[in-house]
């Protein structure tokens, strides 16, 4: 027996369709949709704009959660809900539009939408009651919960993802490490074979990362290389900073910048005798010479805030732009 042609034509299920429409038959489930299609409420938070027991509200929420018109998320003890618009099959959002447009003009919803306004914000006033209580140990909070430099790890993230940066004197590869993460690739460069070993240790997983071994006046990067640079503690040990400029202007594009971090000037002769310094730090002015010498324009010295436990001179971070330039 031959079967007929059109018994062989795949036949499209109506049940998704039917279900849909079962959900939304419901007011209080159309009710709860409007609320959760703007904002992500609590159940707590739906009972208060609803009026309605939190087990009724609990069970309409487990049927559109079913019916996947709502999804939710754990936020501490409790669930958060919010509606599923952007995922929503085209089949069901035309539905919802269809019904959300047939229920928006009625005495219901006008109560929800100013109950629900009350609701949010109550949630406002707690977290500025939070903030009012808090203020005075905010920083002990937030370091107890983060860490101290969470902050200024974040910072590079404003870098331009396609640079390439060198960390000049990289010694161990602390700058480096805190750079690799935002930008196309840092470039280290050392001369002591026991920093370069302990940088590698540090960055070896790191594969944008290119460790080389090389002098200040004779960098191993190629020419107009580099977007950025920066040199970190590491000028009050050369004997030439105004030919270290040199170099790295060499490495760097038109308008690549530098950032120098080292101490201000002081009187610590001792640095000298005790730790091989050739510099008792720096002044502006004469670091504007040197740099200008380089074709550098120095755009910014700033003296950086002393930490606490500090027992070193003042630092300062010095931004030069190779060219000048805006």
């Amino acid at each position: 027996m031959i079967a007929h042609p059109l018994s062989q034509a795949p036949m499209t299920s109506t049940a998704p369709m039917l279900s849909w429409m079962s959900s939304l038959a419901d007011a209080t489930r159309t009710r709860t949709l409007r609320l959760l299609e703007r904002h992500e409420l609590s159940v707590a938070e739906v009972c208060a704009v609803l009026q309605l027991p939190q087990s009724t509200v609990s069970r309409h929420l487990k049927v559109l959660g079913d019916d996947r018109w709502v999804i939710s998320r754990r936020e501490g003890t409790s669930r958060v809900y919010r509606m599923r618009s952007a995922e929503l099959e085209p089949g069901a959002r035309r539905l919802w539009q269809l019904v959300r447009e047939q229920t928006a003009s009625t005495a219901t919803i006008d109560q929800d939408e100013r109950r629900l306004a009350h609701v949010l914000a109550e949630r406002q006033t707690r977290s500025q009651a939070f903030f009012s209580t808090a203020a005075g140990q905010w920083d002990k909070l937030r370091r107890e919960f983060f860490g101290d430099r969470f902050d200024l790890l974040a910072l590079p993230a404003l870098l331009d993802e396609t640079w390439t940066i060198a960390d000049l004197g990289c010694g161990t590869g602390q700058i480096a490490e805190a750079l690799a993460p935002f930008v196309q690739q840092v470039i280290a460069v050392d001369s002591s074979t026991a920093m370069l070993k302990a940088a590698r240790t540090r960055l070896g997983n790191l594969s944008n990362v290119d460790i080389r071994r090389g002098d200040l006046t004779t960098l191993p990067i190629d020419d107009a290389q580099l977007d950025a640079a920066t040199i970190f503690l590491v000028l009050h040990h050369v004997s030439e900073p105004a030919a270290v400029f040199s170099e790295i202007a060499r490495t760097l594009k038109p308008g690549g910048k530098l950032l120098i971090v080292d101490m201000l000037h002081h009187d610590r002769r001792e640095m000298r005798e005790q730790m091989g310094h050739v510099w008792l730090g720096f002044e502006q002015e004469q670091l504007a010479d040197w740099l200008s010498e380089a074709d550098f324009t120095l755009r910014r010295f700033t003296p950086l805030p002393t930490e606490p436990d500090a027992k070193g001179p003042g630092l300062f971070a010095a931004v030069a732009r190779k060219g000048g330039g805006a």
